[in-house]
């Protein structure tokens, strides 16, 4: 397997309309109908895994390894988020990503994730147990 070779600096831009789906109380992590920090976390990997897509070769994908979030404002239903997730750091398969999500110019949450490539095939079959 031949990997794509990234370079910090890299970046993608995604947006979310928060809606109730979006809120703690329907994902569980809470009783408030404020954005879930759960739904913060799959915004910004989804913004890490745009990063890479364009320059990703069939047969590679990148999984998610390691995350950490610090979620500092509620946002309310109805509001447009984006998150924007620039390459931090590339050790070898190991990709580290910097998201900063925000509410116009609010600062929403800071997440840094870390992803790995590898062989899509061989990691499906892996988990399914062949």
């Amino acid at each position: 397997m031949e990997l794509p070779e990234f370079a910090p600096g890299l970046t993608a831009r995604v947006e979310l309309i928060v809606t109730d789906a979006d809120t703690a109380q329907a994902l569980g992590s809470g009783d408030v109908p404020v954005l879930g920090t759960p739904r913060v976390l799959a915004l910004a990997e989804t913004a890490t895994v745009a990063a890479t897509a364009r320059q990703m070769p069939g047969g590679v994908t990148t999984v998610g390894t390691r995350a950490e979030v610090e979620h500092r404002a509620a946002t309310p239903v109805g509001r447009r988020i984006t998150a924007l997730a620039t390459l931090a750091k590339v050790d070898g398969r190991k990709l580290t990503f910097d998201v900063v999500v925000r509410d116009g110019e609010d600062l929403v949450a800071e997440v840094r994730v870390e992803r790995v490539l590898l062989d899509r095939q061989r990691f499906i079959a892996k988990a399914q147990g062949a």
